[in-house]
């Protein structure tokens, strides 16, 4: 039954997919095979944000590197990528600055990576990009938890130190 399932919405979002690209001026032909391609690009950038997601509100724990028994931020970066596409990003912000592709704030996708400096040095701490000005990240401030913040809240806004995508493929 569950294959059943799995099967039908895997059909009806290629079919959707297809529709979509011809809306957008594309021949049916060439819709439903670049429709499959669209779907495997959104899957591979939504996994890291869908991983995150689900460990909003585990607990803030310096230096932890598990879900189990807490994350700090880049332990959090770090379990995410290594969980949705086998990844190893070093353990600290900075580090993890240096990965990847550098993007502009409104080049942001969801999956990339923000940096903050959040203790008066550059890429001291990170996040993933949700989309919506919204980014996932293990917090040491009041809530202690991973949580969800925007970009546009001042704290935020005035530390923003930059972005980077990580190639998966």
């Amino acid at each position: 039954m569950r294959q059943d399932t799995d099967m039908h919405r895997k059909t009806l979002r290629t079919r959707l997919m297809a529709l979509l690209m011809v809306a957008l001026g594309a021949h049916p032909a060439i819709a439903a095979a670049q429709s499959d391609a669209l779907q495997d690009t959104l899957n591979e950038l939504g996994r890291p944000l869908v991983e995150a997601i689900r460990l909003i509100g585990t607990p803030y724990r310096m230096g932890g590197r598990s879900p189990d028994t807490g994350l700090d931020c880049s332990g959090l970066v770090r379990h995410v990528y290594k969980q949705t596409h086998g990844i190893d990003l070093p353990h600290n912000a900075r580090a993890m600055s240096q990965v990847g592709e550098p993007v502009g704030l409104h080049e942001l996708r969801p999956g990339d990576l923000v940096f903050f400096n959040t203790l008066g040095r550059p890429y001291s701490h990170v996040g993933i990009y949700k989309g919506d000005g919204q980014f996932v990240h293990a917090s040491s401030r009041a809530d202690r938890r991973v949580t969800v913040s925007s970009l546009s809240n001042g704290y935020w806004a005035r530390r923003f130190d930059g972005a980077r995508r990580i190639t998966t493929r």
